[in-house]
């Protein structure tokens, strides 16, 4: 398995896309359910097939994502070969940016000594997908991109 099985409740909302995915395989629900009963190995493995093509088809159609602690955020733009990030630190103790409250504090005070913001990139060298998956196995949620363009710009017109 290349990435994670899906969980319970991901499989639940997939319900329509696993049974397209058996039909593709020829197996009907009566052979699925005969297959869970006398082959559960087999079934673990349709299942993980079936999860890494979902992992596969986010993946590749994921362009940012960020990660939110209490006193870091990290947000990055993924690109094919390489990956930009924006990390923000609060030098403020008791500053919570997982909070509405921490995030208002953020916007107040950005461009004070009490925000350090640091700038990065990477090369890919290994698979994309996969790295970034490791991404999101450290906590990062997949995102529109929309905090990560906002900071950028800004920092952009305070060169």
């Amino acid at each position: 398995m290349k990435y994670e099985r899906l969980t319970k409740e991901q499989f639940e909302e997939l319900n329509q896309e696993f049974i397209n995915f058996l039909a593709a395989q020829t197996i009907t629900k009566e052979e699925w359910d005969k297959i869970k009963v006398e082959k559960p190995k087999v079934a673990e493995q349709e299942l993980d097939v079936f999860s890494d093509l979902i992992w596969e088809g986010v993946l590749n159609n994921s362009q940012f994502l960020e990660h939110f602690s209490k006193e870091y955020i990290f947000l990055f733009k993924c690109e094919l070969n390489k990956v930009f990030s924006i990390v923000i630190h609060s030098l403020t103790k008791n500053i919570d940016f997982t909070t509405q409250q921490g995030l208002v504090w953020l916007s107040d005070h950005i461009f004070t000594d009490e925000v350090e913001i640091q700038l990065g990139t990477k090369t890919i060298t290994d698979e994309r997908n996969t790295f970034l998956f490791d991404i999101i196995k450290q906590g990062a949620i997949i995102s529109d991109g929309y905090i990560y363009n906002q900071i950028d710009s800004i920092l952009d017109k305070s060169k």
